[in-house]
């Protein structure tokens, strides 16, 4: 007859006694996640902020959002602020216990745990990604930890399936966290279909392929429905400005003058006809300053911020829907330069790879009543960063292939946590996608995701060490 721990491992859960506990490569660690963690965030406090973070933090002081900015993050922000201590310390630390939560949790989506585990968490820790990253007011920081953690509470409900309540809490769980990602990055709404396929796959392991329908399904509804309520209750404190039509604007004058810098011929008949001031300025100025790194350059000048403000919305927007009709070849070609510049830039230092310290619009910062800081603390982190950048450490290239691997190991063994993972790996890829279509800079910050869901799939291959273990319960798969 199988002992406690035979049944216990036939099912999937941790296996542990007082005396092997101490010697337990999981406890080993996790120590080292919770630990580094914590001094990662003494070494960091209280974090490092920029333009983006002070403008989000006063619209969180004053309760009134202007929606150039995730609201749900101005929100946090002054939920931080209100809270005693530095203004932003309790949003890093909520970043922070996203972010290492979700890696400790790995730990346990396995019965047993290798002790390569341990070695990979310590190697983790040194990398700028987990090292300064976690710690800057950025809402693409807030973005990946919110949906690493809930893929990983994903991955647990499916490790632990026939635990009814701990499934029903991750599920629970999983979907309130997604819910957060969506409304802090609109275009990271990508990743519920990923996460809902993610589930179901994992449940037909366990149920078949009805319920594993339902399951998808119903956990795609609620997570979406989460994220419209919440966003419904934030617009209630809007401004009112349109600004998603003005960042459309800004999205179609940077492509319109990709495209007229890459082919001088192209007629702007729309915009010549209804805004010739602004189809000049992009013929000449514009032209001059385009750059793949960021639109900045084109906004840095005032007769073309001025031409632009003057031209109705939907004039920009059919000159840009009639290149595109016109001249599809011209638009794929800019956006692929755009997408190569956000995925692998050529000049990785060009693209705001890390920050440290406090620098922002000095009208922002002295309505918050904060001052510019670059401490030695600060500088020592900004060296710390620079020996990675000059390492190509700042690389969405590299940390693609290692969740390609991921993808390829987790897919070849199919455990239900397995799948998950898989979907993880998924999620990353089809959010990165989306910036051959919107991307207006190159800041390495976008694609974190990436880089976060590369290093929990290692870990969890690293967990379970060697991948040739046996595979998951045969099921529908």
């Amino acid at each position: 007859m199988p002992s406690v721990a035979q049944r216990r491992e036939a099912k999937g859960a941790p296996v542990h006694n007082s005396r092997s506990l101490l010697r337990s490569p999981r406890i080993a660690a996790t120590a080292i996640l919770a630990l580094g963690g914590i001094v990662l965030f003494a070494l960091n406090f209280p974090g490092s902020m920029e333009d983006d973070s002070f403008v989000e933090l006063l619209e969180g002081r004053t309760g009134i959002y202007a929606n150039w900015h995730p609201a749900v993050v101005s929100w946090l922000l002054g939920v931080s602020d209100a809270l005693p201590g530095p203004p932003a310390a309790w949003f890093v630390a909520l970043d922070m216990l996203l972010g290492f939560g979700a890696l400790i949790a790995v730990l346990w989506l396995v019965p047993r745990v290798s002790k390569a585990a341990a070695a990979a968490a310590a190697a983790m820790l040194l990398l700028p990604q987990l090292f300064m990253l976690q710690a800057v007011v950025w809402k693409d920081v807030l973005f990946a930890d919110a949906c690493l953690a809930g893929f990983v509470a994903l991955a647990l409900a499916a490790a632990h399936w026939q635990r009814p309540r701990l499934r029903t809490g991750m599920i629970y769980a999983a979907a309130l966290l997604l819910a957060l990602a969506v409304l802090t990055r609109q275009n990271g709404a990508v990743v519920l279909p990923c996460a809902a396929a993610g589930l179901a796959f994992a449940a037909a392991r366990r149920e078949g392929w009805r319920k594993a329908a339902f399951y998808g399904a119903a956990f795609f509804g609620l997570a979406a429905m989460l994220a419209l309520l919440a966003n419904a209750a934030l617009q209630l404190r809007s401004d009112g400005e349109p600004a998603r039509q003005e960042q459309f604007a800004v999205l179609h004058l940077y492509d319109i003058t990709g495209m007229v810098k890459r082919d001088s011929g192209l007629k702007l008949a729309v915009l010549d006809q209804e805004a010739p001031q602004l189809a000049k300025l992009i013929r000449s100025e514009g032209v001059r300053r385009w750059s793949p790194v960021k639109n900045d350059t084109l906004e840095l000048s005032p007769r073309i911020v001025a031409a632009l403000e003057d031209t109705p919305a939907p004039v920009l927007t059919r000159q840009w829907q009639a290149l595109v009709l016109q001249h599809p070849g011209a638009y794929l070609a800019v956006r692929a330069l755009l997408f190569r510049w956000v995925f692998e830039a050529p000049e990785a230092g060009l693209c705001h790879p890390f920050h440290v310290g406090d620098e922002g619009n000095p009208a922002d910062l002295e309505a918050l009543g904060m001052k510019p800081r670059l401490d030695r603390r600060d500088i020592f982190l900004w060296h710390y960063g620079d020996v990675f950048l000059a390492a190509h450490g700042f690389s969405h290239g590299l940390y693609a292939l290692l969740a390609g691997f991921v993808l390829y190991a987790t897919l070849r063994r199919r455990r239900p946590a397995d799948l998950v993972m898989a979907s993880l790996m998924a999620a990353a890829f089809v959010f990165a996608a989306t910036f051959f279509v919107i991307s207006i800079a190159c800041d390495y910050r976008y694609l974190l995701l990436i880089d976060y869901s590369a290093l929990a799939g290692l870990l969890y291959l690293a967990a379970d060490w060697p991948l040739a273990r046996k595979r998951g319960p045969e099921g529908p798969l």
